[in-house]
């Protein structure tokens, strides 16, 4: 379905991508556009309203939100619709420094252990991420990070630290995001996905947990919309 969803003042977001139904391709454009702030924290949303602008019925848009509440993504607002969460300064510095103590040490474990099969899947992940970003298709962009690093944590087989990343994730902001459209930062930040592989790949431990916590540091730096030294 290649029909646009737009917000109030008809600035486009993402497409539906596709997915395994359609209310998981109504879901993850949704929750793409709330995570890159397409979506503004405060702002309610109706089930119907939503709906019209995919040109779908309202079900699978309801039953996407009401999981995207359970994500912690929007809270639900009686007779009106969902209202998207707010995160604060303080809470997204504390998200990103548990993602780096959680997700530099799991990589360090996977230097020099992944199979010829795991790296030719995880490079596919990566390039779909560089694909995303010299494309600006945030939605695309986003999937694909989000597939890649909880790919990532599956492969270091614990699944409630997957678990919990994937809890930080949903309830990450990157409300800088959309300015680094087609921009050599936005770029940059995804070929490190492929330089992660190549460290991985090569063994090289200390390299990998240096590089994740580098590119994690990126939620309160070029993807909040701050210079990056």
């Amino acid at each position: 379905m290649g029909i646009l969803m737009t917000t109030a003042d008809n600035a486009p977001l993402a497409p539906l991508a596709p997915a395994s139904s359609l209310r998981d391709r109504v879901e993850e454009a949704i929750a793409a556009a709330i995570v890159s702030g397409q979506m503004p924290a405060g702002e309610v949303f109706s089930a119907p309203n939503l709906a019209a602008r995919f040109g779908v019925s309202a079900t699978p848009v309801r039953e996407a939100m009401l999981n995207l509440a359970k994500r912690g993504m929007v809270d639900i607002v009686r007779n009106k619709g969902f209202r998207v969460t707010a995160v604060s300064e303080d809470e997204l510095r504390a998200i990103v420094d548990v993602r780096q103590l959680l997700e530099g040490p799991a990589v360090r474990r996977l230097a020099g252990t992944l199979s010829g099969a795991d790296l030719t899947r995880l490079r596919g992940l990566a390039e779909e991420i560089v694909r995303g970003a010299r494309d600006g298709d945030l939605a695309r962009y986003l999937q694909a990070d989000t597939t890649f690093h909880l790919t990532l944590l599956k492969l270091v087989g614990n699944m409630r630290l997957h678990d919990i990343v994937a809890d930080l994730r949903a309830q990450t902001r990157l409300t800088g995001l959309v300015d680094l459209v087609a921009t050599e930062e936005l770029e940059a930040s995804a070929h490190e996905h492929l330089d992660l592989l190549d460290l991985l790949e090569a063994g090289a431990a200390d390299e990998c947990e240096r590089l994740m916590s580098r590119h994690i540091g990126h939620v309160l730096g070029w993807w909040a919309g701050q210079a990056e030294t």
